[in-house]
């Protein structure tokens, strides 16, 4: 009897060791991947500079005076390159993990942060600032103020919302969705009035690109990646038991509505981080984590380091793309992931729902 079982359990243990290697492994080659293309996407642009230069001058920035290197490379890599590079791939893991943990919380594949109205609160507070000059802040730093406490309403609105009422993930969709439409039709309103130039530049920074990247924000979006991941992976446990419902996680001592409500504000957080930097790049938040899903599962011990290392290569792979192929010209990046991120999404979600599992 005891020898039956033992064969019956070896199948099911080779099952999992399987499924775990096979997550195990997605998730380093994408790290390796992430790697690869860092020193590849610095070294495209109009001055010659090789990979191995480009590591060098990073390396030395960590280790100093360990590689000698020309002064032009270290000027290109450090003012030039290595900002747009290190927001791609600081900004493409907090953009993939908030996508992650909006889909799974509110069991919704299409949700996202983008979809409670941080972009859109974000895109007012910018075109306030370009259009009229109006910010908190009177300096440069008008435009990214303005963007990142616009797109705090949003989160506002949620917040006070749970408490004066018990809000369901339908709820917050819808509240979202409202916040986004109301935000923007006074955006166009805004640009009615606005003269071309200052219509051009409203435009531009709607998109998303990583041409608005400097050295001084990656400190602040490297942080706030960081920080969000290791929040998330705390919260990973509870957040699988409410996969399985409300009322099962909550048997289970969980606080369905308290970690509902933390991963989502933090989500949009996040997310506000990287839209006042460079403007609302989409589909990484809503691509990385359904390919991710589709080689580690649903489980969010993998699901979110997955989404992470693979929202860091979609947004560098789209960097690459955004200045090669029309070089010189560079081209916006929220342009080119929503190029390849709408067909590669409809095939997705046209896919036999078996094959989107492991």
């Amino acid at each position: 009897m005891s020898f039956s079982k033992h064969q019956e359990c070896d199948p099911q243990k080779e099952k999992l060791k399987r499924m775990i290697t096979k997550r195990i492994l997605f998730i380093s080659i994408s790290i390796i991947t992430a790697i690869i293309l860092i020193g590849y996407s610095i070294t495209v642009g109009a001055s010659q500079l090789t990979a191995i230069e480009a590591y060098k001058v990073l390396i030395n920035k960590i280790i100093p005076g360990l590689f000698e290197i020309p002064d032009n490379a270290e000027l290109i890599v450090m003012n030039i390159r290595a900002p747009r590079v290190l927001m791609a791939v600081f900004a493409g893991m907090i953009l993939a993990i908030g996508g992650c943990l909006v889909q799974t919380l509110l069991t919704n594949p299409l949700a996202t942060p983008y979809t409670l109205g941080v972009s859109s609160g974000a895109g007012f507070g910018a075109a306030i600032s370009i259009i009229y000059g109006v910010s908190i802040v009177s300096t440069t730093l008008g435009t990214i103020t303005n963007a990142f406490l616009f797109s705090l309403i949003p989160v506002a609105v949620i917040l006070i919302g749970s408490r004066h009422s018990k809000m369901t993930p339908l709820t917050i969709v819808l509240c979202g969705v409202a916040i986004s439409y109301i935000f923007s039709a006074c955006n166009t309103i805004l640009q009615y009035f606005a003269d071309a130039n200052a219509v051009k530049e409203v435009v531009f920074w709607s998109i998303g690109d990583l041409s608005h990247a400097q050295m001084w924000q990656i400190p602040y979006v490297a942080a706030m990646a960081i920080f969000f991941f290791v929040v998330a992976m705390v919260l990973s446990k509870d957040i699988n038991l409410i996969r399985m419902g409300d009322d099962s996680a909550k048997s289970l001592g969980v606080n369905v509505n308290g970690v509902r409500l933390v991963a989502i504000v933090l989500s949009c957080l996040a997310t506000a981080t990287v839209v006042s930097f460079i403007g609302a790049i989409g589909f990484v938040c809503l691509l990385a984590p359904h390919i991710a899903r589709i080689f580690v599962g649903g489980d969010l011990r993998y699901l979110i380091p997955a989404s992470a290392a693979f929202g860091a290569c979609l947004l560098l792979i789209a960097d690459i793309l955004a200045k090669s192929l029309i070089s010189p010209v560079l081209l916006p990046v929220g342009a080119i992931t929503a190029l390849l991120g709408g067909p590669v999404l409809v095939y997705l979600l046209l896919r036999p729902k078996g094959a989107n599992t492991v």
